[in-house]
């Protein structure tokens, strides 16, 4: 452990580990939190989190939750595939199907073993079955700047998880320049080879750039490779893009119908930490056989499956999210405003929903503008430095009223006239 031990000694030299807090109190975006470097209390207003519509704090979704538990109790003890599905399980299969508007769903307890079930069952399958041989390679078309879980879920591609070896045929991973489609339909004409299985992972919203996916030339370029699979990351979209917050197909006037009518599969990606108010993680789709092959991957059999309280309140909250399409408009609505007060005063905001990306000066630290933000002002954004542009990530809810977002500006203009370039020290 030497190794480690002076590694996380260089990084606290160097100033660069993450200020870390703990909530000691919340209600709707209010907090009170505890500085872990300096011990000293805050109570703040809340621009980090992405309960983007309060469904945490929801009455109706909190009961759903204590109901399940009453029923179920607080686990599930063992996977889904060897202890069976709790009817809470079930019922959020049943809303996802509708949310997106596609047949099959299977649950995971987040986001990042989803996805690496999926590259298994997709790129892997399972065990050999008589009779039956998988020989077509795979071509994987993922963009430079997706989440780290599509990330990690490609570059791992190429062994089954749990597999040191595999007799599977090969997985080719590429990249592509961020929803660059040109770059994109040059890169598959020069890659694909006639008997490959090609797929494209691509977020719908980029968390940290705020990007939309331009989807329909996306599947115009797919459509020219009958039979591609396209997986979308919803997790920013889900509630936040489109008229009824259904995602990125209702934001572009799709379904993922038209999808697989113009011969492309589309695999949705569901998270139900940010719209849902609660954790977990769907793969969802038309096939059937997906949808059963990924209970014998690792991180689906190897595992606990979801909580049947986290299944509850997740589908109490898809259930609430369509009977208040309010909330949808004004989310949207807050977003803009605060897009527009930030743009006022100079700042660049980067894409264009409720998750606002700040660009920051070149003076300006983001990790320490942070640290004034909450201490001088009671405001609480993350910053982002571990990035080409450093910026501040702010996130736009529901609740935030617009005394909120223009508090929000008034101590981001403050700040950044605080952060003079003779002021940069490492210990500021």
């Amino acid at each position: 452990m030497q190794v480690v031990d002076d590694y996380y000694n260089s990084v606290m030299s160097a100033d660069v580990d993450p200020d870390e807090f703990v909530v000691r109190a919340k209600s709707g975006n209010r907090a009170t939190i505890e500085c872990a470097r300096t011990g000293n209390t805050h109570d703040v207003l809340n621009f980090c989190h992405n309960d983007i519509f309060g469904f945490s704090q929801n009455r109706a979704v909190k009961d759903a939750a204590i109901q399940a538990i009453e029923d179920f109790g607080t686990s599930n003890s063992g996977c889904m595939a060897l202890c069976g599905r709790s009817s809470p399980h079930e019922a959020l299969e049943q809303e996802i199907a509708r949310f997106k508007g596609v047949e099959h769903t299977h649950l995971f307890l987040n986001a990042w073993m989803a996805l690496q079930a999926f590259m298994d069952g997709f790129c892997h399958l399972a065990k050999p079955v008589p009779g039956f041989r998988n020989d077509r390679p795979v071509l994987v078309m993922t963009d430079v700047l997706n989440h780290g879980c599509i990330t990690s879920a490609a570059v791992n591609a190429s062994s089954r998880s749990g597999k040191v070896f595999t007799k599977s045929p090969p997985v080719h991973v590429h990249s592509y320049k961020h929803c660059d489609m040109s770059h994109l339909r040059k890169k598959l004409k020069a890659l694909a080879q006639p008997d490959d299985r090609i797929l494209l992972l691509t977020d719908s919203v980029f968390s940290m750039d705020g990007t939309i996916v331009p989807l329909p030339e996306m599947v115009d370029i797919l459509s020219n490779y009958p039979g591609s699979t396209l997986v979308l990351d919803e997790a920013h979209a889900s509630g936040a893009i489109g008229a009824h917050g259904g995602g990125i197909c209702e934001y572009h006037g799709m379904s993922p119908a038209d999808i697989l009518a113009r011969g492309v599969n589309p695999v949705i990606l569901t998270t139900f930490s940010k719209f849902a108010g609660s954790a977990g993680a769907a793969i969802s789709g038309f096939s059937k056989g997906l949808e059963r092959l990924m209970n014998a991957c690792p991180t689906s059999i190897g595992t606990i499956s979801l909580p049947p309280s986290a299944a509850a309140s997740a589908a109490e909250a898809i259930r609430q999210l369509h009977a208040n399409p309010e909330l949808v408009t004004q989310l949207q609505s807050n977003a803009r405003f605060a897009r527009h007060r930030l743009g006022e005063v100079g700042f660049e905001v980067l894409g264009e929903t409720n998750v606002l990306p700040i660009v920051l000066p070149g003076h300006v630290p983001p990790k320490h503008a942070a640290r004034h933000l909450i201490e001088d002002f009671g405001i609480w954004v993350s910053p982002i430095w571990y990035i080409a542009r450093p910026r501040m990530r702010a996130v736009i809810n529901a609740q935030h009223s617009e005394q909120d977002i223009l508090q929000l500006t008034r101590a981001m203009t403050e700040m950044r006239s605080n952060f003079e370039p003779r002021q940069m020290t490492a210990g500021a």
